[in-house]
């Protein structure tokens, strides 16, 4: 029995680490003219994720991610605490997060 609630409870966080999720995300600092939409790009892909990136006007970087939970939340810290060499981040912001059933875009790219 006890056997059995175990490997349910497994079952039941591998399922919830691959359901797919959206986030949107915005990134304050210095993020413009250092590659910031190219490295995020391309890690991005890298991990699998679609999604995309652009720069605003009030200088920040915003854009959104989709993918396997586990994996997003990968992209997420990336976001937060590395970015591209020549960044510098002083606050990400996430919002919208949600589960999809199906991916709503496909690859990674920038915006413009």
């Amino acid at each position: 029995m006890i056997l059995s609630v175990l490997l349910f409870c497994l079952l039941h966080t591998v399922m919830a680490e691959n359901k797919l999720v959206s986030v949107d995300f915005e990134i304050f600092g210095n993020v413009q003219g250092v590659c910031f939409r190219m490295y995020t790009e391309d890690h991005g892909s890298s991990l699998g994720l679609s999604g995309w990136v652009k720069n605003t006007r009030q200088g920040t970087v915003i854009g959104q991610v989709q993918g396997p939970r586990d994996k997003v939340s990968d992209m997420k810290h990336w976001l937060k605490s590395v970015g591209s060499p020549s960044s510098r981040i002083d606050r990400a912001v996430f919002s919208n997060e949600r589960e999809i059933s199906k991916l709503e875009i496909r690859g990674f790219t920038t915006r413009y």
